[in-house]
């Protein structure tokens, strides 16, 4: 089942277009990060290709058992989508995108469906506390409303979608959760059959500050970049805490972690910013280095060898995955039998 329809059953995703930082830990079972400094990833293996999406939309896309979706709403939907990616679908993923997003209303409303019939219900208080704990992913009550505004919903409609949403994943909890297991067998035995997974390369754990410059920035604007960067660096190799540093002047997501970015490989980050991390022993503070994203302060905070990952620390991750890996086998499994049980029809 693909992964953006468990970001349709859940409201936040629907009215938020706020972006979290990606954390990282040393138990990844391979090194990544979420600083502005990483590199883009390599693009995916080819796939086949989908059935084109006509330029025009129908004002009926599909019928799920009778019940359309319409233009208007899948539309909707696509902007969303966009809202959340922070960009338009490039035009050479519209086709896969497209048919992605279809497919993912129509398992919503079938998933929907299917919890009216068996009755599936949701209690006053339920619903409170999801609308109060999405609330709480932002800012303030403003940066709420703006979120709503954005989508073009009010607070009724948000209640709405947040109550079909917790029906569906209810209904999902009874079919499917309850359905899953993963024996300590199964964890260990994944261990054992798949040691690359669990080799990590040398790595160093880092933090930064990033005193941004936009693209196109003029020169002024780069040198007060510059000197801010500067100032900081000498706050820095002043005895200043680093991780306070961070929080006060840096532009990065990981300020909110104090500048942390976790474990990364050799390679991992943009040329600049690489060389001079692998350079520094712990403890060392970088000078002012510049990349395409503006001016950094590194710190080196670990330098950690080449190394398989214990079992006992990959455990619960393994876990997980497989748990993950047998709930999306057996939703999609249901699914299917819905769509075989019902009527799907699919008008572009």
């Amino acid at each position: 089942m693909r992964q953006h329809l468990w970001v349709a059953v859940l409201l936040a995703a629907a009215i938020g277009c706020q972006k979290t930082p990606a954390s990282t830990s040393a138990s990844d079972t391979t090194a990544a990060t979420g600083a502005t400094a990483a590199k883009s990833p390599p693009p995916a293996a080819a796939e086949e290709k989908p059935k084109p999406v006509p330029a025009e939309l129908p004002a009926v896309v599909a019928r799920v058992n009778g019940e359309e979706i319409t233009r208007t709403e899948f539309e909707q939907s696509v902007h969303n989508l966009e809202g959340r990616a922070g960009r338009p679908v490039p035009a050479e993923q519209r086709d896969e995108v497209y048919r992605g997003l279809l497919n993912d209303m129509l398992a919503f409303k079938l998933l929907k469906q299917e919890a009216g019939r068996r009755h599936v219900t949701l209690t006053d208080q339920e619903l409170d506390e999801a609308v109060k704990q999405m609330r709480q992913q932002f800012p303030d009550e403003a940066a709420f409303k703006q979120a709503m505004a954005a989508q073009k919903l009010t607070l009724a409609q948000v209640r709405d979608q947040a109550r079909t949403s917790m029906l569906v994943q209810k209904l999902l909890d009874q079919e499917v959760s309850g359905s899953v297991v993963v024996k300590p067998a199964d964890i260990s035995a994944f261990y054992e059959k798949n040691p690359d997974r669990f080799k990590q390369p040398e790595a160093i754990k880092a933090s930064h500050v990033l005193i941004a410059v936009p693209q196109g920035a003029d020169a002024a604007a780069k040198q007060a970049a510059r000197a801010k960067a500067d100032g900081v660096l000498k706050q820095a190799r002043g005895g200043a805490d680093f991780a306070g540093l961070a929080n006060k002047y840096s532009n990065d997501a990981s300020a909110a972690h104090g500048g942390d970015l976790g474990f990364f490989p050799r390679g991992q980050m943009v040329p600049e910013f690489d060389t001079a991390a692998w350079a520094l022993e712990p403890g060392q503070v970088s000078d002012v280095v510049e990349t395409q994203f503006g001016f950094h302060i590194i710190k080196l905070t670990e330098k950690r060898p080449a190394r398989t990952v214990p079992f006992s620390e990959v455990a619960p991750q393994i876990e997980q995955y497989l748990r993950q890996q047998q709930q999306q086998e057996k939703t999609k499994a249901f699914i299917d039998r819905l769509k075989t049980s019902g009527k799907v029809e699919v008008l572009i």
